[in-house]
């Protein structure tokens, strides 16, 4: 059966940061996952994480000022510097709470540069991650985000992904696979993901439209579930998505499908 990830930004937000990580395990996840841990100390998630006995299965690297609309700032060529600063803080919180996948979002597309710089910044960006991730046991994932949500967001197919990990030449980058971001985008999910499966680290989900729980949208996630098992994906499902009400009362997918949380 697939393992699911509670993402803590975006489901039991009814309670404050440090709150929800109780509220997971109370539900029955046995993982978490979340955007960014850096608003706080790295000991105090540690703490809920050893009291509730959850896994932190994926983080981002930090991704600029995200308050302002930044979403990521691998593909902006007067940010390096900034980038490869993230890239050490990513590391140093990553080894304190034992993740061992971190997430890229390389942002929105800059105006008025050119194309080819744009993607020689992020190519030498994601190598320059995915290196010194290597050094410390961490894997480097990329996701393709849909341009209905983030106009502009240069990463959008899973193609251009993939032709950006082979242009690194590193063997530790590989595709975060968001489901809703990639029904807005390309459909053709299942073939999408059994075709490169051994290059998909970790799949998170929502339903279309509305980014709510699976059953809310057109999305066959019974289907797809079954499927992941089948084509044997053996990493955690992130549910990444915005409850239709409330948190607790969303769940009931997991239990009408006949699904577990824990790993």
């Amino acid at each position: 059966m697939p393992k699911f990830a509670a993402n803590l930004t975006m489901l039991f937000n009814e309670a404050p940061f440090l709150d929800r990580f109780k509220a997971a395990a109370a539900a029955g996840f046995r993982g978490v996952e979340f955007l960014f841990p850096y608003a706080f100390h790295r000991d105090q998630i540690a703490d809920k994480l050893n009291q509730y006995q959850l896994d932190l299965v994926l983080h981002n690297l930090p991704a600029g000022n995200w308050e302002a609309g930044e979403r990521g700032i691998a593909c902006l060529p007067e940010r390096v510097g900034e980038f490869r600063d993230g890239v050490g803080e990513a590391i140093v919180y990553a080894k304190a709470l034992g993740v061992k996948q971190l997430n890229c979002l390389v942002g929105r597309r800059p105006a008025d540069v050119d194309a080819d710089k744009i993607r020689t910044t992020v190519v030498d960006n994601l190598r320059f991650a995915a290196d010194q991730l290597k050094a410390e046991g961490i894997r480097l994932l990329i996701e393709p985000i849909n341009t209905f949500d983030i106009p502009g967001f240069y990463l959008s197919g899973t193609k251009q992904a993939l032709d950006l990990i082979d242009a690194t030449g590193s063997d530790n980058v590989f595709v975060q696979y968001d489901i809703y971001h990639m029904q807005r985008m390309e459909g053709e999910l299942a073939k999408t993901i059994e075709t490169n499966l051994a290059r998909i680290k970790h799949v998170q989900l929502a339903d279309n439209p509305g980014r709510n729980e699976p059953g809310t949208g057109e999305i066959n996630y019974p289907f797809l579930f079954d499927f992941l098992d089948r084509i044997g994906y053996d990493g955690w499902i992130g549910c990444e998505y915005k409850p239709a009400t409330n948190t607790v009362d969303g769940l009931g997918w997991l239990k009408q499908a006949g699904l577990r949380q824990a790993a």
